[in-house]
């Protein structure tokens, strides 16, 4: 089964007993908002320029993006066609740094999770996927494998969208 990342963040702590607060959802899921910080996801046709990012790792052991720095404009939608050319799974997740730290503890505790967001997708060795995205927000963003072990192992990078 598929989860949001808040929707399992949700279910997770109510498990474990300390939810204190009603969980908010973001991105363009079920129930949620349109918008993250970061954008939102372009609209189905919409047209937009080709990004080819690789995920991989090296032989002495680091995991990385290429390109390793994202760079584009506000309002400007981009296609971000992803190839995993490495011999590990690993994912793409866009968003604020500190929603990525939160997301990265979370996977920490369900290295198995799964998920639904927007924003983010996942690869097994050899897989192709894209991302339509619709950067709507000017600000410092970042993209990163969240799979505990890669954000140390070097994969993670900015993501600047400019006015």
């Amino acid at each position: 089964m598929k989860f949001t990342h808040m929707a399992f963040a949700a279910a997770a702590a109510a498990l474990v007993g300390f939810a204190s607060a009603p969980a908010s959802a973001s991105g363009t899921h079920a129930g949620g908002h349109d918008e993250l910080a970061v954008g939102k996801a372009a609209e189905k046709g919409a047209s937009a320029r080709v990004l080819k990012v690789t995920m991989k790792e090296t032989p002495d052991g680091k995991m990385l993006f290429q390109p390793a720095k994202i760079q584009v404009r506000q309002g400007e939608t981009v296609r971000l066609q992803f190839t995993n050319s490495g011999e590990n799974a690993h994912e793409f997740v866009m968003d604020e740094p500190a929603k990525n730290a939160e997301h990265k503890a979370l996977m920490q505790k369900f290295p198995e999770m799964e998920h639904d967001d927007p924003n983010a997708i996942r690869l097994e060795p050899g897989a192709k996927g894209e991302i339509v995205w619709t950067f709507s927000k000017a600000g410092n963003f970042e993209f990163a494998c969240l799979i505990p072990g890669h954000y140390e192992a070097g994969m993670h990078g900015p993501l600047v969208v400019m006015k």
